[in-house]
């Protein structure tokens, strides 16, 4: 009897992955791939920094901020903290640092 190979060629094992967890990482990259997003991103993975402060970095208005920070939040990429009247978003999500790496080494260098 012969041995099937696989699409991939080698009979090597196959990658873990579900349609289901590919299909959630699909919307959550889909989230992230807009260029406000992708600077708070990186604004982000330096510190903690308030809606306001992000608005001005990237140059939109704080309503327009605060819709792309929710909107990652809802990923799970984003943890907020309110102090007094400020509220304080930081990343919650490491594997952030290693795809912001991988788009500054190819886009940004």
């Amino acid at each position: 009897m012969s041995k099937k190979r696989s699409a991939a060629g080698g009979g090597h094992a196959k990658p873990s992955g579900s349609p289901d967890a590919f299909a959630e990482a699909a919307e959550c990259l889909k989230t992230i791939a807009h260029p406000v997003r992708l600077r708070m991103i990186q604004l982000l993975l330096q510190g903690r920094y308030t809606v306001g402060e992000l608005a001005e970095d990237c140059e939109v208005p704080d309503n327009v901020a605060s819709e792309h920070l929710r909107l990652m939040q809802r990923c799970g990429f984003f943890t907020s903290e309110r102090e007094g009247r400020r509220v304080y978003y930081q990343v919650a999500e490491p594997h952030l640092q290693q795809l912001m790496q991988c788009i500054e080494g190819r886009f940004l260098n």
